[in-house]
């Protein structure tokens, strides 16, 4: 393997300096820092565009909880201390968590390893859930934290022991709700499938019944029937299952195929 990649993703600019300063002594690690979610996602841009990709991204998992430090942190070479670069503004969105999906979405090949001040077994399951490789205590070793990132380039999945049963059994639980909502999903008849993706959308009644070519009254009889067949009560508690299913939202872009279709069927 050659040099590794690392990109430390924290708001506390003290632990990002004294982490990637750390990490920068190690001969087979380039390690750069960012202080927010914004900065971060222009260093994977720029690194993306120069075709030197991040392999490891350590994130806090509390990104963007507590007080945001007025500076982004620049890349590291080795041998040298991290110096803060230009002023970012704060991110109020990105958290840790939320991070680490776009980062499973826009760079599949990078692993991510959140960084956690305590064990939190319902947090690890969604990071794991999320596209995290690893949780890792704040403040376990540096040899510990180079094993995990070594860890994960090898497709090997990193917890703490002390988190392992807790995990498993979120992870058992969210699969057995997600099983359930699926078999709800399937009950429905496909246009009432199509509707629910309307709504997981968040398209109203008037949008759907345009959106399907149906009038508002039989779109309104659909959302009735899909609420019933779910055993919910608001649209948002249908979404939410749906979601829980992998029940998407429906293209609101519709291709000229579909215009055509539509269009037939009308005439």
């Amino acid at each position: 393997m050659g040099r590794i990649r690392v990109l430390v993703v924290d708001d506390h600019r003290i632990f990002a300096e004294s982490l990637a300063a750390a990490l920068a002594a190690e001969p087979d690690v380039d390690v750069s820092a960012a202080g927010s979610g914004a900065a971060a996602q222009r260093c994977l841009d720029r690194a993306a565009a120069d075709g030197r990709r991040y392999d490891v991204l350590l994130v806090d998992a509390d990104l963007g909880a507590g007080p945001q430090p007025p500076v982004a942190l620049a890349a590291v070479p080795h041998g040298r201390s991290p110096q803060a670069s230009a002023l970012e503004p704060r991110d109020p969105v990105l958290d840790g968590l939320a991070m680490v999906e776009r980062i499973r979405a826009a760079y599949p090949g990078t692993r991510t390893v959140v960084l956690a001040e305590r064990d939190d077994p319902v947090r690890a399951a969604r990071a794991l859930q999320s596209g995290a490789w690893g949780w890792v205590a704040k403040d376990c070793s540096l040899s510990r934290l180079l094993a995990v990132v070594r860890g994960v380039l090898r497709d090997e999945t990193h917890l703490p022991p002390a988190l392992l049963t807790g995990v498993l059994r979120e992870l058992t639980a969210a699969r057995r709700h997600r099983t359930e909502s699926e078999r709800l999903v399937e009950s429905l008849t496909p246009r009432e499938q199509e509707v629910l993706r309307c709504m997981v959308a968040g398209l109203g009644r008037k949008a759907v019944a345009e959106r399907l070519f149906l009038s508002p009254h039989t779109v309104r009889t659909h959302m009735q029937n899909v609420l019933g067949k779910l055993g919910v009560h608001s649209t948002l508690a249908a979404v939410a299952l749906a979601r829980r299913a992998g029940v998407g939202p429906v293209d609101l872009l519709p291709s000229a195929g579909d215009v055509v279709e539509r269009r037939g069927q009308l005439s």
